[in-house]
């Protein structure tokens, strides 16, 4: 099974940005931009939740995902200010971001609280963008492959070969989210080889080279081309660049790009 198998995704996270004005706008033109391009590479907006469904309206009958940008585990009920993963179905996502670092650093979720996340995301038949990567701090003392591997680990607990058709791996180096630092291509590729051999050992080969690896981190229209031509990265998660959509659709062009 050669990397021809797996289809790039290029996912953009528009954070705790926008309101409904110009998230519709945005939406419009990432639709109409991407036309041609959702013929070969699968593309992904993960909107602030008041704005799903009236994202999904404005993607009309274009190919581009609807996401969620997190959810939570438990089924509806008395859980004040949280959103249920039916609640994102009735949305019209088909896909969740979990583990983000924002929501681990800033919000204090455990690998346990994400992979209860993963397991009632795809217990419900959605994609789930399983986000994971160290700190500077870690990198310095070459802890690297170390994090990585628990978080995998606890993310993806009890979740079976069934299940992980449809988990998709981002691995954004948290010291290159938003800080203009991107990892080099090089550094990119060894963190994603590393992890398609963790899948490996885990699972077994074929689910390995069939799980897309997507690199997160400052990705950009002038990095894009490089980090994706490298054998494991499958596509990128993309945060300040998503909000602009020429920077966004000029990412997608060097997936389209790198595809062929």
């Amino acid at each position: 099974m050669g990397d021809f198998m797996r289809r790039f995704l290029v996912a953009g996270n528009w954070k705790m940005n926008t309101v409904e004005a110009t998230a519709t706008a945005l939406a419009k033109e990432v639709a109409a931009g991407c036309e041609q391009a959702t013929s070969l590479v699968d593309v992904l907006v993960c909107p602030p939740f008041p704005y799903l469904a009236a994202v999904k309206s404005a993607l009309g009958t274009s190919k581009v995902a609807l996401g969620a940008q997190n959810v939570c585990h438990e089924p509806a009920g008395a859980f004040t200010g949280e959103t249920a993963v039916e609640m994102v179905v009735d949305c019209g996502c088909t896909s969740v971001i979990l583990g983000h670092s924002e929501r681990r650093h800033l919000f204090d979720e455990s690998d346990a609280v994400i992979q209860k996340k993963i397991a009632a995301v795809r217990g419900k038949g959605l994609q789930a963008v399983f986000c994971v990567g160290e700190q500077l701090s870690e990198r310095d003392s070459g802890q690297t492959e170390l994090v990585l591997d628990r978080q995998m680990q606890g993310g993806l607990e009890g979740i079976d070969e069934a299940a992980m058709a449809d988990v998709v791996i981002a691995y954004e180096p948290v010291w290159a989210i938003g800080t203009g630092k991107t990892a080099t291509p090089e550094q990119a590729q060894a963190a994603h080889a590393h992890l398609r051999k963790w899948l490996e050992s885990r699972y077994n080969s074929a689910l390995a080279q069939s799980t897309r690896i997507l690199y997160g981190g400052s990705v950009k229209a002038d990095n894009a081309l490089t980090l994706l031509r490298q054998e494991d990265i499958d596509g990128a998660l993309v945060g300040g660049a998503s909000l602009k959509s020429k920077d966004f659709l000029a990412i997608v062009q060097a997936a389209v790009e790198a595809a062929n």
